[in-house]
């Protein structure tokens, strides 16, 4: 009697296999795009101020005011990433070359700062930063300052609380990448005549390209999309995108100026994805990313 083989039921079976993926992206992503679009050309009963149309869209891209925040935005969340890549690569190598015994530890002190909340672990920086914190009551303690530092409340800040937020993605995206490489092939270059440097360079570093660029991707899109750091952490002046987005539909009620600026930012984000995808490859970095 001849045994049923697995993945023997044909195309029709992995159609059925495909339809909760489906379902969950019409309802998750597809429907609340349709949604927010119909609002943003006033077609939904939320919104009755002025006559359906591209009125909300003519004013917000006729005003210089919006694109600044976006390209502030976008630079913030380029600095973010930037400076996260920098402190990320040496742990997530140091993690991947580590002893068997070693590394549960250390991806554990990695993935601990998501045990607690981001708006803690946002709201602590005000003690370590503040005019009382702990850096300017050092500082004062050993007579290096007269004065508190104006260390809180400004842009530096914000990247700094971005920066503490994704860190770990980075880390855990480059480590995947480099923890999959043959190590000896580092080994070999040395043989041949090659410095550490030079070994690292040519070999390990172009190897685990996709997990960096895993890393960059989601830590961009990421910083770029936050809310919470900027309000806690930035002053005035020091708004990104996101908070134009909740200023415009909390606290002004304007739901289609909220909606137009939504699909901005999601556009920008599809841009980048898009570049990335360009230059690195989406297959080559769905795989490298967690």
């Amino acid at each position: 009697m001849k045994m049923p083989r697995i993945g023997s039921g044909g195309p029709q079976t992995h159609k059925w296999l495909l339809t909760p993926a489906i379902v969950a992206i019409g309802l998750l992503l597809i429907l609340p795009l349709a949604f927010i679009t119909t609002l943003s050309l006033g077609l939904s009963s939320l919104d009755g101020s002025g006559e359906p149309g591209f009125g909300a869209w003519r004013a917000v891209l006729s005003d210089g005011f919006y694109g600044w925040f976006l390209v502030k935005t976008l630079f913030v969340a380029a600095v973010t990433t930037a400076i996260a890549a920098l402190l990320g690569f040496p742990p997530a190598y140091l993690i991947a070359t580590s002893r068997l015994r070693w590394k549960g530890l250390l991806l554990l002190l990695i993935i601990l700062p998501f045990w607690v909340s981001y708006i803690i672990r946002t709201m602590s920086w005000i003690n370590i930063l503040g005019a009382s914190g702990a850096i300017n009551e050092s500082l004062m303690a050993l007579g290096l300052v007269s004065e508190p530092l104006p260390l809180l409340f400004n842009q530096g800040a914000v990247i700094l609380g971005l920066v503490h937020f994704v860190l770990p993605f980075m880390i855990l995206n480059i480590y995947v990448a480099l923890d999959g490489l043959d190590h000896s092939l580092a080994e070999a270059a040395r043989a041949l005549g090659a410095s550490p440097w030079q070994a690292f360079r040519r070999v390990v570093l172009p190897l685990s390209l996709p997990g960096l660029a895993a890393g960059s991707l989601i830590s961009f899109l990421l910083a770029a999309g936050s809310y919470v750091t900027p309000t806690i952490l930035g002053g005035p002046t020091d708004a990104m995108f996101s908070n134009l987005i909740y200023e415009s539909v909390i606290i002004q009620l304007d739901w289609r100026t909220g909606a137009v600026l939504a699909l901005i930012l999601l556009a920008a984000f599809g841009t980048v994805t898009i570049l990335f995808g360009r230059f690195f490859g989406l297959e080559r970095i769905g795989r490298a990313s967690l």
